[in-house]
């Protein structure tokens, strides 16, 4: 019996260690990769699937290597919703996503019920960290905020301008213009004209009629770059010149690309360009290396991996909610974007939105820079 009972331990042995070679963490990507915001999605999962291969390569979480899996939501709420249960089915732990604040705030109840801990690297409205849930945060700032420096920005420097605000009706377009409304507002500006407009109108030559009769001089616009380059193009073809004044929203080459030349000289709001950062310059070279443009959210992408990383690392566990609590404590992560340290409804403690301008580059293409 003892001749028999040696090897036996030895094989349960093995096969433990076997196990913890082989143990792995799950992650989803979750993002428009098709539909007209695909390429906010690429940015999403270009940014999350290099972190993934970086953390991998230096041995993994905690020991365990990270396997992924795609969900193309197409910025539909109710895919959202579909692929969300899906990732549930996988086994999926951890969520980098959703784009859209409109399907991460649905999305985000099934993985509440379901123990899974997301983080967006884009959805700035309000409501998706104001309703009390654990499992939720964001690698960017939110609407309130983008909102303030915008509706400052009309208020100060755009003083006297007639100004239009426009929004596409989303929970991300209208809350971005909301907030800015609310902030000039505050500040004494009144908006001579508040419209929303429907997500894939092509047509706005009734709405540009209007501007033009109104005589607007800055447009703000809360939406995405389709329209919004649309909307641009098509004020400039009716020989109107107000100055369009978007968010992160249009934050993509694809908004010039769209607009035409008629995209120099408008405005945006965003974060702080993290691809200038000194930090961050080995893992663009990466970015670079593999002809990827690490624009826009690709980087805040790349952040909300380490952010995981780093928590899993002080909790000493891959427990999605004892991850979440040592992110809710106020701890600083080190991370590509810059240091970011979260309160206790999953949003960043600092702001750092500032203003962009679309200009013409040496080699004739618009790009924006920072103000």
């Amino acid at each position: 019996m003892k001749g028999l009972r040696l090897p036996a331990l030895a094989m349960a042995a093995g096969l433990a260690l076997s196990g913890v070679a082989h143990a792995q963490v799950k992650f989803a990507i979750a993002g428009p990769i098709t539909g007209s915001s695909a390429a906010f999605g690429a940015q999403l999962k270009n940014g999350a699937e290099m972190a993934i291969e970086d953390i991998n390569a230096a041995g993994g979480i905690l020991g365990q290597k990270i396997t992924t899996i795609i969900g193309d939501d197409a910025s539909r709420p109710e895919q959202g919703v579909s692929i969300a249960n899906k990732f549930v089915g996988e086994g999926v732990k951890f969520v980098i996503g959703h784009f859209n604040s409109g399907v991460s705030i649905p999305a985000s109840e099934v993985y509440h019920e379901n123990g899974l801990l997301q983080i967006t690297p884009a959805s700035t409205n309000p409501a998706f960290t104001e309703r009390k849930l654990w499992n939720v945060f964001r690698t960017c700032g939110r609407d309130d905020q983008q909102g303030a420096v915008a509706g400052r920005y009309i208020a100060e420097k755009l003083k006297g301008k007639k100004v239009a605000v426009i929004h596409d009706k989303t929970p991300y377009g209208k809350g971005l213009a909301d907030e800015t409304k609310k902030a000039m507002n505050a500040l004494g500006v009144q908006e001579a004209l508040y419209e929303g407009v429907n997500v894939g109108e092509k047509d706005f030559s009734a709405l540009v009629s209007k501007l033009r009769q109104l005589g607007a001089d800055v447009v703000m616009w809360g939406g995405l770059h389709t329209e919004g380059g649309l909307l641009v193009r098509q004020m400039r073809d009716q020989g109107v010149k107000a100055v369009l004044l978007g968010g992160d929203g249009i934050a993509s080459a694809e908004f010039a690309a769209i607009a035409g030349p008629g995209a120099e000289g408008t405005l945006m709001t965003y974060g702080p360009d993290p691809t200038k950062r000194p930090g961050a310059k080995a893992i663009v070279q990466k970015f670079v290396e593999r002809k990827i443009n690490p624009e826009s959210y690709t980087l805040y992408s790349y952040a909300a991996v380490q952010v995981v990383k780093q928590a899993a690392e002080a909790a000493n566990s891959l427990d999605p909610k004892k991850i979440a609590e040592a992110m809710q404590s106020g701890k600083v992560f080190d991370t590509v974007i810059g240091p970011i340290s979260y309160d206790k409804k999953g949003d960043r403690l600092d702001s750092d939105y500032v203003m962009y301008e679309w200009r013409k580059a040496a080699d004739g293409k618009i790009l924006f820079e920072e103000m």
